[in-house]
């Protein structure tokens, strides 16, 4: 059997911090003409804000520009942000629109070349090559993890199964019978495919899975040990969203896993202060914003994700880092005044070996005032350990909460697999306060 040998570095990936601005400011010059001119939501509001294309003359001039925001997307509902006739359009996606709308993204053919060529791009980053066999277990149809990360196996040149979400039975029956090399999945799912490996009486750490690329949720570098350990994987973390592509708007390097590069020459990023839009200097924690600096049917300009995070300098690749996501601006839990988020939790969680990292945070309101409930299943070795123990990793937990993140909570230890898994992305909050 020939020995693989790694895809080359595409030239971008080796250039020199002047040249990517050089392309950034050339393509997000055309990016913005080409919204202004095709998209009436942005002539209206350029117009507004009283700006023009021709004002960027360099590229802190993005500044000028107003933001993006997924309620735009929804009063567009469904091809408002189109700018190209719909004819042009060779594939829609959409998210699951369970809070209203959903958001619709249509692509070009060309755009769906160079999602293509960015994933083949993210999966050679984090270790694969061709010849690779990629499990891929990312949701299939209207969410882009599935198709997205498909397109970009074959464009590498690996053997894809597309196995999609979902069957876990069947998922480690394949990797068993398969052995493939690389499992594309949410981190939250793998856990729960590691849980299914030993439930058969396998070993997860001894299957052909040799790296593991994660992504479509936030994760700590605690949950990474973790699944490295149980799996006996490399995990990296890839990033990406519906609105400005899909996955592999930025990807971690296996030789460094200090963090997802951003393909910064199909993506401009900035961190704002989430409350004045302020744009902050590099290093500093706040909302990423993103500019598409190539995208043809369906640019954004200034899109806020709601992710909260850094930007860090360039290590592995020429192009900047980004820190692992602490949260999501609109899922910050707010408990009696105190800023908290599920990844704060987690961290504290996976400090426990008899905890499993399973978990959901309950608020509710009973009597004016906010109570934070804590759900963390056991491990299956643990449950047997009786109710004094149980009691004092109870006790422990609720006590790091409190003298770690500062607010009280009432731990409940729950039995394996009594926590929701989910295909998708894991549910970690559930807020009873509006429904009190």
């Amino acid at each position: 059997m020939p020995t693989k040998s790694p895809t080359p570095l595409h030239s971008v990936e080796t250039a020199s911090r002047d040249e990517i601005a050089a392309l950034q400011l050339t393509r997000m010059q055309r990016s913005l003409r080409h919204a202004y001119d095709n998209v009436p939501h942005y002539r209206k509001s350029f117009d507004a804000k009283g700006v023009h294309p021709d004002d960027l003359k360099q590229l802190s001039d993005l500044a000028k520009f107003p933001f993006t925001v997924k309620s735009d997307l929804r009063d567009n509902y469904p091809f408002g942000m189109f700018a190209v006739p719909r004819q042009q359009v060779s594939r829609i996606h959409a998210s699951s629109g369970t809070t209203g709308k959903p958001t619709v993204v249509g692509y070009t053919k060309q755009d769906i070349d160079n999602w293509a060529d960015l994933m083949a791009r993210s999966i050679r980053a984090g270790g694969g090559c061709a010849g690779d066999i990629v499990h891929v277990a990312y949701g299939y149809g209207l969410f882009t993890g599935g198709l997205g990360a498909h397109y970009g196996v074959e464009r590498l040149g690996c053997t894809v199964i597309p196995m999609s979400g979902g069957q876990s039975e069947k998922q480690v029956q394949l990797i068993t019978d398969f052995k493939p090399d690389i499992i594309m999945v949410t981190p939250s799912y793998c856990l729960a495919l590691a849980e299914e490996f030993e439930r058969q009486g396998l070993d997860p750490a001894a299957s052909s899975l040799a790296i593991g690329i994660f992504g479509a949720e936030p994760w700590t570098n605690a949950m990474r040990v973790d699944i490295e350990r149980r799996m006996g994987i490399d995990a990296v973390d890839i990033y990406g969203l519906s609105e400005v592509m899909g996955p592999g708007v930025a990807s971690e390097c296996i030789e460094s896993k200090d963090g997802p590069v951003i393909w910064e020459d199909h993506f401009y990023p900035e961190i704002i202060d989430p409350v004045s839009g302020e744009v902050l200097p590099d290093g500093s924690e706040g909302e990423l914003v993103f500019t598409s600096l190539s995208k043809e049917a369906m640019p954004v300009i200034r899109y806020r994700t709601r992710d909260l995070t850094k930007l860090l300098p360039p290590t592995s690749r020429s192009m900047r880092r980004m820190a692992k996501i602490t949260g999501r601006s609109d899922d910050m839990m707010i408990i009696r005044g105190v800023n908290v988020f599920p990844t704060q939790i987690e961290e504290l969680i996976l400090r426990q070996p008899d905890l499993a990292p399973h978990y959901v945070c309950v608020i509710t309101r009973p009597e004016h005032l906010d109570e934070l409930a804590v759900r963390v299943e056991m491990s299956l070795r643990f449950v047997r350990a009786g109710a004094d123990a149980h009691a004092a990793v109870a006790r422990q937990l609720t006590a790091d909460i409190k003298n770690l993140i500062g607010v009280s909570a009432n731990v409940e230890l729950s039995l394996p697999g009594s926590v929701e898994r989910s295909l998708g992305k894991a549910k970690r909050v559930i807020d009873k306060r509006a429904t009190a």
